[in-house]
């Protein structure tokens, strides 16, 4: 029986996936996705792999948050104040060598 994050690392390795997604795969609460990101980021770091998180954008004005580094949803847009804010996906590809 594989652990919640190793189902999480797995599920992500296949496709880009939002906690929403990945909540309902899994069959946990999409704030248990969450606690379990940061984690997981660290966990696939240490094997050469990362875990990238797609910007979430604004579906009012466009606005797209590329600075954001917390994975949760953002509350609302800095631009617009808008609530209606795209969920963010997330992948684990691996880790781009320095040249």
């Amino acid at each position: 029986m594989k652990t919640i994050r190793q189902q999480l690392i797995n599920a992500l390795m296949d496709r880009d996936m939002t906690a929403l997604d990945l909540s309902q795969e899994l069959g946990i609460r999409e704030k248990e996705v969450y606690e379990h990101l940061p984690h997981i980021a660290r966990s696939v770091a240490s094997r050469g792999k990362k875990l990238i998180m797609m910007s979430p954008r604004c579906l009012k004005c466009g606005f797209i948050f590329k600075e954001r580094t917390r994975f949760t949803r953002p509350g609302r847009c800095p631009r617009c104040r808008g609530t209606y804010i795209e969920a963010p996906a997330y992948r684990i590809e691996a880790a781009r060598r320095k040249a």
